[in-house]
């Protein structure tokens, strides 16, 4: 191939110049070197930092690409800027340097040409917008029958995405039943509750998605899903607008109307009122009802007694707080979906330490990862506690002695009686004395206090146990992040 003449500039994804009969002459190198990238380095990685490149023109043995931002320029210059050179002379062996360089018009220039892009997973983009944009664009269409009057179903909240754990596998085996099979016996209503954050609202989403699919063996259905509050605003307009007949009909032509958040409706009368006249006629007419709330319907006091009657005539099922094994599967999940290496002492920190909203836990999570994606750095405990130290100051508390011994405990899973128990075998001396070390450095308690809450142990016991654990600390590396982690974990 004749590389030596300057070749026109032209974007990546160019198959035909203007007059639709010139194919660019370098397409099919650079489309093959645009798929082996993004096998190897991931869909995030080159999603966020490689997707945006655009060939520029051949001079003799240089080839230009061109990147819109300077900052992108720079990174990709100082972190793939060999390995582009690489590829290229493998293709073309008389291209032997790569000239990274600014967009003379970036806005003019289309992004380059993608390999077939990855099922979109919960969590897998993480902060920079460009990967998010470029994930969501990349997920497939979604049939949306009642766009004109619900929300839009968000399809990274699938099935598939979604982490089951012993707190919200009933919720999740009942939402997967209605979405097999909408209005089954039993199953309608469905009703969900729990806390703030817990996959209420995923799983609502997961059966919409499931029952507007187009390759759904049954058929794609009709489906509206909305908060309680754009509920309540829709209804209101359409008063106002003296157009209450044609909402109504809307609603009631659907054949899934699913509403999050009913505990928005409570006070509202009227609107109460015509949720429940809404309720009736898509139940009369064998059509599936999903809510989401925060409590069970016996506990939403405000609400009228006969739509809290017929709320919970159906499957109430609940979503309980996460344990910290449910917590490490969802960031060890989301860790792998994002193509970062995040140590799993990491996902240990993070998992003890956010305990009460699983949102809030992707999203310190995500925040990690985007910040080892733009400054090139690894992930690790320090990091995060500087990255995220606000938030791990809300979740900060006085920590006392009876944690230290309580976490302890579960770390090298012993019995929290043999904190004050007179057992020696070392299996169960070690942790006490780990325990005894941190409630030293982490609690103004004397010696004596201390000795006292491990079985009335005496002063000079606790002084040998903080001696014996700093002397192995400083010995035995494993031991010390250990440690280390446990510290983390409880100071404030």
């Amino acid at each position: 191939m004749e590389t030596a003449v300057n070749v026109p500039y032209l974007t990546a994804s160019s198959e035909a110049s203007s007059d639709g009969d010139q194919r660019h002459p370098l397409s099919d190198n650079w489309a093959r070197i645009c798929g082996r990238l993004q096998t190897e380095v991931g869909e995030v990685e080159y999603r966020t930092w490689l997707r945006q490149m655009t060939l520029g023109p051949v001079d003799h043995d240089e080839i230009t690409l061109y990147l819109p931002t300077r900052f992108l320029r720079d990174w990709v210059r100082s972190q793939y800027g060999d390995r582009l050179g690489t590829m290229w002379n493998g293709e073309i062996a008389e291209i032997r340097r790569v000239e990274l360089m600014l967009a003379p018009d970036a806005r003019a220039n289309p992004p380059m040409p993608v390999a077939p892009a990855m099922s979109p997973v919960l969590g897998a983009p993480v902060a920079p917008v460009a990967a998010m944009r470029a994930v969501a664009a990349a997920a497939p269409a979604v049939a949306e029958p009642r766009g004109d009057l619900a929300a839009p179903l968000d399809p990274r909240f699938s099935f598939e995405a979604f982490v089951v754990g012993k707190p919200n596998e009933f919720a999740y085996a009942c939402a997967r039943r209605v979405a097999e099979r909408p209005s089954s016996p039993g199953f309608n209503p469905l009703f969900l509750y729990g806390g703030v954050g817990l996959g209420k609202t995923h799983l609502m989403h997961a059966i919409g998605l499931e029952l507007t699919r187009p390759a759904r063996p049954q058929g794609a259905v009709s489906v509206a899903y909305m908060s309680a509050e754009k509920f309540m605003y829709r209804f209101i307009a359409a008063i106002r607008s003296q157009s209450t007949m044609e909402f109504k009909e809307q609603l009631r032509s659907v054949d899934v109307l699913m509403i999050d958040d009913l505990q928005f409706l409570i006070g509202k009368d009227n609107t109460q009122e015509e949720f429940f006249h809404t309720f009736n006629a898509l139940v009369d007419a064998g059509k599936q009802i999903v809510v989401s709330a925060d409590k069970s319907p016996s506990d939403l006091s405000g609400l009228e007694d006969r739509l809290r009657t017929r709320l919970g005539c159906g499957m109430v099922a609940d979503l309980h707080a996460t344990t910290f094994e449910l917590r490490i599967s969802i960031l060890e999940a989301k860790a792998l979906a994002s193509g970062v290496a995040v140590p799993p002492k990491v996902l240990e920190f993070l998992a003890h330490k956010i305990t009460t909203n699983v949102r809030e836990l992707e999203g310190a999570l995500n925040r990690m990862i985007a910040h080892a994606n733009l400054f090139g750095r690894s992930v690790t405990l320090d990091a995060t506690q500087e990255v995220l130290h606000d938030i791990l100051k809300a979740h900060d508390r006085r920590v006392t002695i009876e944690e230290i011994q309580r976490k302890v405990s579960e770390h090298w899973n012993i019995r929290l009686t043999d904190m004050s128990s007179a057992r020696r075998a070392r299996a169960v001396a070690r942790p006490r004395q780990v325990a005894m070390y941190l409630a030293k450095q982490l609690t103004s308690r004397s010696l004596p206090e201390i000795g006292r809450k491990f079985g009335n142990r005496d002063h000079t016991t606790v002084m040998h146990a903080v001696s014996r654990v700093t002397e192995l600390m400083e010995r035995d590396t494993a031991f010390a992040e250990d440690v280390e982690l446990l510290r983390r974990m409880l100071e404030s």
